[in-house]
């Protein structure tokens, strides 16, 4: 990159440093914006985006230890809430909203993988284990079909447990409705990518096919990071830069270092070469729950933080999923416990794993908090939305979810609140405000029948 072509490259808000099958999407910086705004005398101030995430929890909450007990200022924390105590001013707990089409319907049993079909998507899935799968397009997909010339990728599909391709998961549906969150269009879901190195290759990858091949087996035999193939250029962009500008560089480039270090261990730590030049990619992912929670939660605050997504989605586990977890002392599996039956024991075990999930999201928080955008933080510019399709796991109920939005959006939430709405609101209303941040223009998503007041 030739000291011209580098004041040229600063003209783009996503400035992209590329070398041998390696491209590095910058953050954010500041000393890019007047050079945008020279442009032209009309050039608005240039603004940092919103971005949209979805965080899918399964098997309902402990809705005891959920639920604010008054609606307004969040001046008392619920047990789980509580392990959000340092965003309490940015997270906004929302009750009263409802998944009508996860309700039976007619259909029977099923309620978990309807849990997670209607999630996002507010439609009632066919039932069937079969290749007739029948569903709706998800919210996170209608905005990423209508916002994808934006950045590099429409959206990321990110969880912690693989998505099934067929199979029989629940009463007669399809293991597809249990696994995927994401879906294009009534038949096409969306896979999500589960594996650490796989994300990290996908987000700093750059050319052909080949030259990121080469450029990982590079990597891997002589020891390399992505930054060595991008480092002459980033030296020079930082001479360009202003001081802020230059210690953010440096923050960026250590987080996605550091991001890689840790994949290559944890790959390492699973029994896999990496020094082959003909290296396959590992199939497994970090034995610990929480090591694999925290990369791919690392890898997607980067992916946000250069506008290279604006839209994701998270499933922490399958619908259903009856994984223990021995790290709390949890050694019952999740699903079973879900069907308490009011036993106390059971409903506190549950209480733990919900304290657990969350203790992941509030880590995601935290780096997302930590990153400076414009004049506040990158979390400032973000909305995410995190929760359950079904309220308590033992009753199988789709209605007062327990939902939770965290970020101000860029201004249009105001948090620090607990909102509760009228008993069986569509949830789908609150996707009509969302899109609406985005700028997309949508007055009905799915089931909704208008959108939620007051979140701003």
């Amino acid at each position: 990159m030739t000291q011209s072509s580098i004041s040229s490259t600063m003209l783009s808000r996503r400035t992209i440093l590329r070398g041998l099958g390696t491209a590095l999407t910058l953050p954010f910086l500041e000393s890019i914006c007047p050079v945008v705004r020279a442009a032209g005398a009309d050039a608005p101030a240039a603004k940092p985006p919103v971005r949209m995430g979805f965080f899918y929890v399964p098997n309902g909450m402990h809705m005891p230890d959920w639920t604010p007990k008054s609606e307004g200022e969040l001046k008392e924390l619920t047990p789980i809430l509580s392990h959000l105590a340092k965003h309490r001013s940015e997270i906004m707990p929302v009750s009263g909203l409802e998944l009508h089409n996860g309700w039976a319907l007619g259909d029977g049993g099923g309620d978990h993988a309807r849990s997670v079909a209607s999630f996002l998507t507010g439609a009632h899935p066919n039932k069937t284990d079969g290749a007739d799968i029948r569903n709706g397009i998800s919210v996170d997909q209608f905005a990423a079909s209508r916002l994808a010339y934006l950045t590099r990728f429409p959206s990321l599909e990110l969880g912690l447990e693989p998505s099934a391709q067929s199979g029989s998961c629940d009463s007669g549906y399809s293991c597809v409705y249990s696994s995927n969150v994401s879906w294009r269009s009534d038949t096409n879901f969306v896979n999500k990518e589960v594996n650490p190195q796989q994300l990290f290759d996908r987000l700093f990858g750059g050319g052909s096919s080949a030259d990121q091949a080469e450029n990982r087996a590079l990597r891997h035999r002589r020891k390399k990071s992505v930054l060595d193939f991008v480092l002459n250029d980033a030296q020079r962009l930082k001479q360009e830069l202003g001081s802020v500008d230059r210690r953010k560089m440096d923050e960026y480039l250590h987080s996605v270092r550091d991001v890689e270090r840790r994949v290559a261990t944890a790959i390492k730590l699973e029994g896999k070469e990496i020094e082959a030049p003909d290296y396959a990619r590992p199939e497994g992912v970090p034995a610990e729950f929480n090591e694999h929670a925290k990369l791919m939660m690392d890898m997607l605050v980067l992916a946000f933080q250069t506008d290279s997504t604006r839209i994701a989605t998270f499933m922490m586990t399958n619908a259903g999923s009856n994984r223990p977890y021995p790290q709390i002392e949890v050694s019952d599996g999740h699903h079973d416990l879900s069907h308490h039956q009011n036993d106390a024991e059971k409903q506190k075990k549950i209480a733990k794993i919900n304290v657990y999930h969350i203790q992941q999201f509030d880590y995601l928080l935290t780096k997302l908090r930590e990153v400076k955008e414009g004049d506040g933080t990158l979390l400032d510019n973000c909305m995410l939305m995190y929760g359950s399709g079904l309220s308590d796991g033992n009753r199988h109920n789709h209605d007062d979810l327990p939902i939770l939005l965290a970020g101000r959006a860029g201004g249009a939430f105001n948090p620090g609140r607990h909102l509760r709405f009228a008993d069986k609101t569509p949830l789908c209303n609150l996707y009509v405000n969302m899109l609406e941040i985005m700028g997309i223009d949508a007055d009905k998503f799915s089931d909704s029948s208008g959108k939620l007041t007051g979140l701003g």
